[in-house]
Protein backbone atom coordinates (compact mmCIF):
# COMPACT_ATOMS: atom_id res chain seq x y z
CA UNK A 1 0.00 0.00 0.00
CA UNK A 2 1.28 3.43 -0.94
CA UNK A 3 0.31 6.38 1.28
CA UNK A 4 0.39 9.96 0.00
CA UNK A 5 0.03 12.81 2.46
CA UNK A 6 -1.68 15.86 0.98
CA UNK A 7 -0.71 19.47 1.62
CA UNK A 8 -3.44 19.89 4.24
CA UNK A 9 -2.34 18.16 7.44
CA UNK A 10 -4.29 14.98 8.16
CA UNK A 11 -5.51 14.26 4.62
CA UNK A 12 -4.09 11.09 3.05
CA UNK A 13 -4.61 9.00 -0.06
CA UNK A 14 -4.14 5.24 0.14
CA UNK A 15 -3.37 3.22 -2.99
CA UNK A 16 -3.51 -0.55 -2.59
CA UNK A 17 -1.10 -2.98 -4.15
CA UNK A 18 -3.09 -4.76 -6.85
CA UNK A 19 -2.34 -8.27 -8.07
CA UNK A 20 -3.65 -8.84 -11.60
CA UNK A 21 -3.49 -11.85 -13.85
CA UNK A 22 -5.58 -13.59 -16.51
CA UNK A 23 -8.30 -14.33 -13.91
CA UNK A 24 -8.80 -10.70 -12.86
CA UNK A 25 -7.46 -8.82 -9.87
CA UNK A 26 -7.07 -9.00 -6.10
CA UNK A 27 -6.20 -6.31 -3.57
CA UNK A 28 -6.53 -5.75 0.13
CA UNK A 29 -9.04 -2.90 0.41
CA UNK A 30 -8.53 -2.31 4.13
CA UNK A 31 -6.14 -3.41 6.85
CA UNK A 32 -6.62 -1.82 10.28
CA UNK A 33 -3.03 -2.37 11.42
CA UNK A 34 -1.61 -0.75 8.27
CA UNK A 35 -4.13 2.10 8.49
CA UNK A 36 -3.19 2.81 12.12
CA UNK A 37 0.52 2.65 11.26
CA UNK A 38 0.13 5.09 8.35
CA UNK A 39 -2.06 7.60 10.18
CA UNK A 40 -0.71 7.23 13.70
CA UNK A 41 -4.32 7.10 14.85
CA UNK A 42 -6.02 4.52 17.02
CA UNK A 43 -9.45 4.74 15.40
CA UNK A 44 -12.14 2.16 14.94
CA UNK A 45 -14.60 2.24 12.08
CA UNK A 46 -18.16 1.76 13.35
CA UNK A 47 -20.34 2.29 10.27
CA UNK A 48 -20.10 1.65 6.52
CA UNK A 49 -22.23 3.68 4.10
CA UNK A 50 -22.84 3.07 0.41
CA UNK A 51 -24.29 5.68 -1.95
CA UNK A 52 -25.12 5.39 -5.64
CA UNK A 53 -25.24 8.58 -7.69
CA UNK A 54 -26.00 9.57 -11.26
CA UNK A 55 -23.52 11.69 -13.20
CA UNK A 56 -23.43 15.33 -12.04
CA UNK A 57 -24.91 14.59 -8.60
CA UNK A 58 -23.06 16.57 -5.95
CA UNK A 59 -23.31 15.46 -2.33
CA UNK A 60 -21.97 17.80 0.32
CA UNK A 61 -20.26 19.53 1.85
CA UNK A 62 -21.20 17.55 4.99
CA UNK A 63 -19.74 17.20 8.47
CA UNK A 64 -20.77 16.45 12.04
CA UNK A 65 -19.94 18.58 15.08
CA UNK A 66 -18.53 17.28 18.35
CA UNK A 67 -19.09 14.99 20.11
CA UNK A 68 -20.05 13.19 16.89
CA UNK A 69 -17.37 14.53 14.52
CA UNK A 70 -16.56 11.77 12.01
CA UNK A 71 -13.44 10.60 10.30
CA UNK A 72 -14.14 9.00 6.91
CA UNK A 73 -12.23 6.60 4.71
CA UNK A 74 -13.88 6.80 1.29
CA UNK A 75 -13.54 5.05 -2.05
CA UNK A 76 -15.38 4.41 -5.31
CA UNK A 77 -16.17 0.83 -6.32
CA UNK A 78 -18.02 1.64 -9.55
CA UNK A 79 -17.73 4.74 -11.69
CA UNK A 80 -15.79 7.87 -10.73
CA UNK A 81 -16.07 10.79 -8.33
CA UNK A 82 -14.25 14.01 -7.61
CA UNK A 83 -13.91 13.95 -3.84
CA UNK A 84 -13.34 17.08 -1.74
CA UNK A 85 -12.33 17.73 1.87
CA UNK A 86 -12.47 21.23 3.41
CA UNK A 87 -10.52 22.05 6.57
CA UNK A 88 -12.99 23.47 9.13
CA UNK A 89 -10.72 23.10 12.17
CA UNK A 90 -10.77 26.40 14.06
CA UNK A 91 -7.23 27.71 14.47
CA UNK A 92 -5.82 25.47 11.74
CA UNK A 93 -3.34 27.24 9.43
CA UNK A 94 -5.28 25.73 6.51
CA UNK A 95 -8.78 26.61 7.81
CA UNK A 96 -11.13 27.04 4.84
CA UNK A 97 -8.71 25.41 2.38
CA UNK A 98 -9.72 22.37 0.38
CA UNK A 99 -8.12 19.38 -1.31
CA UNK A 100 -9.56 17.07 -3.93
CA UNK A 101 -8.81 13.57 -5.19
CA UNK A 102 -10.31 11.78 -8.18
CA UNK A 103 -11.50 8.39 -6.97
CA UNK A 104 -12.37 5.75 -9.55
CA UNK A 105 -13.12 2.06 -9.61
CA UNK A 106 -10.02 1.70 -11.81
CA UNK A 107 -7.51 3.62 -9.66
CA UNK A 108 -8.85 2.04 -6.42
CA UNK A 109 -7.61 5.00 -4.37
CA UNK A 110 -9.00 5.67 -0.90
CA UNK A 111 -9.15 9.10 0.70
CA UNK A 112 -8.78 9.52 4.49
CA UNK A 113 -10.67 12.55 5.78
CA UNK A 114 -10.24 13.00 9.55
CA UNK A 115 -12.74 14.65 11.87
CA UNK A 116 -12.62 18.42 11.46
CA UNK A 117 -13.21 18.40 7.72
CA UNK A 118 -16.32 18.95 5.63
CA UNK A 119 -16.66 16.39 2.86
CA UNK A 120 -18.41 16.20 -0.49
CA UNK A 121 -18.14 14.60 -3.88
CA UNK A 122 -19.31 15.01 -7.45
CA UNK A 123 -20.25 11.87 -9.41
CA UNK A 124 -18.36 11.97 -12.71
CA UNK A 125 -20.17 8.96 -14.20
CA UNK A 126 -23.63 7.44 -13.97
CA UNK A 127 -24.12 4.80 -11.29
CA UNK A 128 -21.10 5.90 -9.28
CA UNK A 129 -20.96 3.75 -6.15
CA UNK A 130 -19.25 5.45 -3.23
CA UNK A 131 -18.30 3.68 0.01
CA UNK A 132 -17.61 5.41 3.33
CA UNK A 133 -16.14 3.90 6.47
CA UNK A 134 -16.85 6.22 9.41
CA UNK A 135 -15.29 6.46 12.86
CA UNK A 136 -18.50 7.68 14.54
CA UNK A 137 -22.15 6.81 13.97
CA UNK A 138 -24.26 9.24 11.95
CA UNK A 139 -26.15 11.62 14.24
CA UNK A 140 -28.89 13.86 12.81
CA UNK A 141 -28.57 16.52 15.51
CA UNK A 142 -24.82 16.86 14.86
CA UNK A 143 -25.00 17.00 11.07
CA UNK A 144 -24.16 20.24 9.26
CA UNK A 145 -23.85 21.22 5.61
CA UNK A 146 -21.84 23.97 3.92
CA UNK A 147 -22.90 25.21 0.48
CA UNK A 148 -21.05 23.41 -2.28
CA UNK A 149 -20.35 26.77 -3.96
CA UNK A 150 -19.44 28.84 -0.88
CA UNK A 151 -17.45 31.76 -2.36
CA UNK A 152 -15.00 31.93 0.57
CA UNK A 153 -13.98 28.31 0.07
CA UNK A 154 -14.14 28.43 -3.75
CA UNK A 155 -13.90 24.72 -4.49
CA UNK A 156 -13.10 24.32 -8.18
CA UNK A 157 -15.70 21.64 -8.90
CA UNK A 158 -15.30 20.16 -12.41
CA UNK A 159 -18.85 21.03 -13.52
CA UNK A 160 -20.02 22.50 -16.81
CA UNK A 161 -23.62 22.90 -15.65
CA UNK A 162 -25.40 23.21 -12.32
CA UNK A 163 -24.97 19.99 -10.33
CA UNK A 164 -27.91 17.95 -9.07
CA UNK A 165 -28.35 18.60 -5.33
CA UNK A 166 -30.57 17.24 -2.58
CA UNK A 167 -32.99 19.69 -0.96
CA UNK A 168 -30.75 19.70 2.14
CA UNK A 169 -27.64 20.55 0.13
CA UNK A 170 -29.45 23.23 -1.90
CA UNK A 171 -30.55 24.92 1.36
CA UNK A 172 -27.09 24.77 2.99
CA UNK A 173 -25.46 27.79 4.60
CA UNK A 174 -22.41 29.53 3.17
CA UNK A 175 -20.01 28.93 6.05
CA UNK A 176 -19.15 26.37 8.71
CA UNK A 177 -21.27 26.94 11.82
Amino acid sequence: MQVTRLEIDGLMVFEPRVFEDERGAFFESFNLARFREATGLDVDFVQDNHSISHKNVLRGLHYQVDPHAQGKLVRVVHGAAWDVAVDIREGSPTFGKWAAVELTAQNRKQFWIPAGFAHGFLALEDDTEFLYKTTVYWDLQSERTIRWDDPRISVAWPVDKAPVLSAKDAAAVSEPS
